[in-house]
């Protein structure tokens, strides 16, 4: 038994010419809470489709809980939940039309544990799914997707759109689930600060690359923010001298910003050569890491592809 929950190799997506997804080589560890995440049009919903099956890749291969993702067997389907952006339901059929609807798919229904998530909400089980709101749709979806007690779950950005009081709520229903042992979920999220409370490890997309795959911390850790103060502004063209390792550098007031993966000493001496009055190294948060990294692109997947 394979040790990954998700395999791909070289997965590749175009449209036209166009290449959405270019050579993904993505390993999701069983157990593991993965976030997945990219800008839009990263490639993240179009990789999240090929996995389930449901857009065939046009290169390379993939497996989902061992099974190849182009002939996945109606006994791993039912292993695994899909929440779709955007929580698209049977909108005229009520929540005890949906649950007995999904549940004859499913040998391992819950409805006890079903019926609970429900009540936990709040939601009127004989009102059609068009009348709730979209948070209360998102609240269905995560019960119908934990009922059949997934190993692995598959979330495509399932907060977008929810006031901050639902998300939460949503967000920590799924915590709850983590902690079963041996359970994998791969999620994508715009809501950095979801991610950075409850991932292991993460996988970042630039253009359809997988350009960080690395455990949350580390990534966190190794990317840094060294500001170089200034007297006066500096000209609006200063950049910081070419180095391994630098992900981009640019002016702000009288600083100088750059951001460098695994800052050292040479680092500080190239930033010595330009005579700022002072240094200052900031670590930062997951979000604000993400969007620096994600800000210019520079090939500096290497320094993100271990363990």
């Amino acid at each position: 038994m394979s040790s990954y929950a998700i395999e791909t190799e070289n997965l590749c997506k175009a449209y036209g010419k166009k290449v959405v997804v270019n050579h993904l080589n993505l390993k999701v560890p069983t157990g593991c809470v993965y976030g997945f995440l990219g800008r839009n049009g990263a490639g993240k919903s179009t990789t999240t489709k090929m996995l389930m099956g449901m857009l065939p890749p046009d290169a390379g291969s993939g497996r989902l809980l061992g099974d190849d993702i182009t002939n996945i067997q109606p006994s791993t389907r039912a292993r695994v939940a899909y929440i779709a952006e955007g929580h698209p339901l049977y909108a005229w059929m009520t929540i005890k039309q949906l649950s007995r609807f999904t549940k004859s798919f499913y040998e391992r229904w819950d409805q006890t544990l079903f019926d609970r998530i429900i009540d936990h909400f709040q939601l009127v089980t004989n009102r059609a799914v068009k009348r709730f709101s979209k948070g209360q749709q998102a609240q269905i979806s995560l019960a119908l997707a934990l009922a059949p007690d997934p190993e692995l779950l598959i979330l495509d950005d399932p907060t977008l759109g929810l006031d901050t009081v639902v998300r939460r709520d949503f967000m920590e229903s799924m915590i709850q689930i983590i902690q079963k042992q041996g359970r994998t979920i791969l999620f994508s999220s715009h809501i950095l600060g979801d991610v950075e409370r409850v991932a292991d490890r993460i996988g970042i997309m630039v253009d359809g690359v997988l350009r960080a795959d690395c455990p949350t911390d580390v990534f966190k850790q190794s990317l840094v923010k060294l500001v170089l103060e200034f007297n006066s502004p500096p000209p609006p063209n200063l950049k910081f001298p070419e180095a391994t390792g630098v992900v981009h550098s640019r002016v702000f007031f009288h600083q100088l910003h750059v951001v460098i993966v695994n800052p050292d000493d040479d680092h500080l001496k190239l930033a010595e050569t330009l005579q700022p009055k002072e240094i200052i190294r900031e670590q930062m948060n997951l979000e604000d890491a993400f969007l620096e990294y994600t800000r210019e692109k520079r090939d500096v997947l290497s320094f993100f592809g271990g363990s």
